[in-house]
Formats: structure tokens, sequence, C-alpha cells
């Protein structure tokens, strides 16, 4: 397998990929940043098995992640739009390069418009990925906020379980 596998892609591949992430984090930190740090937050709280978190740094999770689960929505359908117009703008691209090839086969001409049209599929590609992930995330914050509603909604359940007791 050593033999099929080069080196020197590999590095290629993480060098672009690298420099890809990196623009994708610059798109997408405007629309989530904050709901990225929020998270983290949340995180450090519940990763500290001494202290479960308070009622009221519950309500707190409650009240923020709905309002930047909100703003992030708003931010996941912006980036939709700037992916469905980056396929655009890759498309005639690439339907223009192949309209202009005069001569050759059909393969010819698809591959010779794919390589006139790189640069355009590579932006499709960063906003399509971005959006995917702008989504991910919106979606993982709507289970953690509904994760969170169900722990208010136990405790308050066994408040009143333990009052009903005395």
């Amino acid at each position: 397998m050593g033999e099929v596998l080069s080196k020197e892609l590999l590095d290629t591949v993480e060098a672009n990929s690298k420099e890809l992430d990196k623009t994708i984090k610059d798109i997408i930190d405007p629309y989530c940043g904050e709901l990225d740090e929020y998270m983290s937050f949340v995180r450090g709280i519940l990763k500290d098995d001494e202290k479960p978190p308070t009622d009221l740094e519950l309500d707190d999770f409650v009240m923020n992640l709905s309002t930047m689960i909100y703003f992030a929505s708003v931010g996941t359908e912006q980036l939709g739009v700037r992916d469905d117009l980056s396929r655009a703008a890759y498309k005639e691209a690439y339907n223009t390069a192949r309209n202009m090839l005069g001569k050759g086969t059909v393969a010819d001409k698809n591959t010779e418009a794919e390589l006139q049209t790189m640069s355009e599929h590579v932006v499709n590609i960063i906003y399509s990925k971005s959006y995917k992930i702008m989504k991910a995330k919106v979606e993982s914050a709507q289970e953690v906020l509904s994760s969170v509603k169900k722990v208010i909604s136990r405790r308050m359940a066994d408040s009143n379980f333990e009052r009903g007791e005395r």
C-alpha cells in the first residue's frame, strides 16, 4: 500500500486543506463565532464532574443558546445564498469554457473546461462546505438546547416530587 500512497500528494492535500479550512473559518466566524465561544463555555461547565450546572446556569444556557441559534440560522441561510451563487458562477464559467473549445472529443472538452474553471469550482466547494458546517453547528446547538430543556424539566419534576413527599 505504501507504493500506492504518495507522501508528496498527501502533503499537498494537507497543505491545501489547511488553506481551505482557514478560508472556511474566516467565512463562518462572523456568523457563528459567538455561538462557538458559548458552546465552549457550556462544555467547560459540563466537564466539571464535581459541580453540575446550577439551575441559574441552565436558564442562562436556554436563553443564550436560543438567541445565538436565531442569528446563526440567519447566517446559515445567507451562506446558502452564497453557495447557490458560487455554484451558478462555476456552472456558467464551465459552460462558457466548454462552448469556446473547438475541436476534440466530448471527454477532452469536458476535461479542458474543468481545468479552465478550477478556481470557480474551488470557490463553490468553499461556500458549499461553509454552508454545511454552519448548518451542522446550528443543528448541534439546537440539540444541546433541547437537552438542556429536558434537564430543566427533569429537575422541576424531581423538585415537585420531593415537595410532595414531605
